[in-house]
């Protein structure tokens, strides 16, 4: 931090950040956070859901971590609660993937269906 409006710029980012964790929205994506997912990379997936919603704009959604889902042998594993739909379970996320998943579910309204292993409540 070399400024004020460096400091600053940093405080936005993260109250932007944040607000994606509120609840209220449109919709929600729970990133599994067990010891499985953490070692698998969810550290690094969660990180890039929250990344590309904020560089999309999107204020929506919000952004949560919970414990394992079950699903160790999928991790890391995201869950995409969309108003109106049935819940998404996807597998083997990436950052790469979760990219893909913001914009292909999240933007545009279409599954996964190439990363999806499961429909319906956990």
């Amino acid at each position: 931090i070399k400024s004020l409006e460096d400091l600053m710029k940093i405080k936005d980012d993260a109250v932007k950040n944040l607000k994606l964790r509120e609840t209220g929205k449109r919709g929600k994506i729970v990133v599994a956070m067990g010891t499985c997912g953490i070692a698998a990379g969810a550290k690094d997936t969660f990180k890039a859901v929250v990344e590309e919603l904020s560089d999309k704009d999107i204020d929506d959604i919000s952004v949560v971590q919970s414990g394992c889902f079950g699903l160790c042998d999928a991790e890391p594993t995201i869950e995409v609660k969309l108003e109106g739909s049935e819940p998404i379970v996807y597998g083997h996320v990436t950052p790469e993937q979760a990219k893909r998943i913001i914009n292909q579910h999240i933007v545009n309204g279409k599954v996964v269906g190439d990363l999806i292993i499961k429909r319906g409540e956990l």
